[in-house]
């Protein structure tokens, strides 16, 4: 089982790396898929339609006798229904120009929704997360004809999608993917601070003043290398590390142990921004639940 990172940054390094008695777990290894396994399933809950076939109601719902305010604006990815009342109320939300603060409001064909000022419509986004196998390219395409991750995820959307960061051909773990540009842009930029936890399997244990100086900041030729926290994964004889970091530059994980001497046998990415590889078995992807689209574009590191 992996352990939570628990090493954070300091003034003055700690003499020793002890675990406390009672540490969270993740789970590394997924269940088996059952031979039903279901594309739009989401945990243990199976959806009776995927994003996009709701999000197409959504707009026959609106061409035809109008939708609630409310539910236009969750299906924007703004908020819940419930928040999208909050909203309103606080007189956040206009149409065509005209602030509106009645509950039950319907939206109709040809009207202009704003929250905040910004044009906002339920258009037919998608948001894809998939288990990255190895041997997988992050590219949309690749002249040498190598299997790429767009490949994997080609029947989930007609809409083109679009790898949020990457990850090098021979790392495994979570990428997500989406059509939302502005999304897209948000969890890209240095400012975003998307954490994300890696399990780094190294060719030797690693000796506890090499852990203490990647917590102090290892300097590599692109500058120093900050890491949110990093431990030991329980039971590996100190030859498998979790390592939590926000940064996205180009095999920085790999660099830093091949700096200090080691060989990284296997890189997986466990967590990306909150979402995890719970029953998710590699090679597969699945949609984003509505509430994890909410948390991405509210997310704050």
């Amino acid at each position: 089982m992996f352990c939570k990172c628990t090493m954070k940054k300091k003034k003055k390094p700690r003499t020793e790396i002890a675990a406390p008695k009672k540490r969270k777990v993740i789970r590394l290894k997924s269940k088996k898929p059952s031979t039903n396994a279901n594309p739009y399933v989401d945990g243990n809950k199976r959806m009776a339609t995927p994003p996009i076939a709701r999000e197409n109601s959504t707009m026959k719902e609106l061409l035809t006798k109008g939708i609630r305010l409310n539910k236009y604006v969750s299906n924007a990815g703004i908020a819940s229904r419930r928040k999208a009342d909050e909203l309103i109320k606080k007189g956040l939300v206009a149409v065509n120009d005209k602030v509106i603060v009645e509950m039950g409001y319907k939206v109709k064909k040809g009207d202009k929704v704003t929250f905040e000022g910004k044009l906002i419509r339920p258009e037919n986004k998608v948001y894809v997360l998939l288990n990255k196998p190895k041997n997988c390219i992050t590219t949309l395409k690749d002249e040498r004809g190598r299997k790429t991750v767009m490949d994997i995820v080609q029947n989930a959307s007609t809409e083109r999608l679009y790898p949020v960061g990457r990850l090098d051909r021979h790392t495994t773990g979570l990428l997500f993917l989406t059509n939302d540009g502005e999304l897209a842009q948000k969890l890209g930029h240095p400012s975003g601070e998307v954490r994300k936890l890696y399990h780094v399997f190294l060719d030797k244990p690693v000796h506890k003043n090499h852990l203490r100086a990647i917590v102090e900041g290892v300097t590599l030729d692109d500058g120093i290398v900050p890491i949110d926290s990093i431990d030991y994964v329980a039971g590996s004889g100190k030859k498998e590390i979790g390592i939590q970091i926000h940064i996205g530059r180009n095999r920085i994980i790999r660099r830093l142990f091949e700096h200090l001497g080691y060989k990284v046998i296997k890189l997986d990415r466990v967590i990306y921004g909150g979402l995890t590889k719970k029953d998710l078995p590699r090679g597969k992807w699945r949609y984003l639940h509505p509430r994890e689209i909410i948390m991405l574009k509210h997310f704050k590191g």
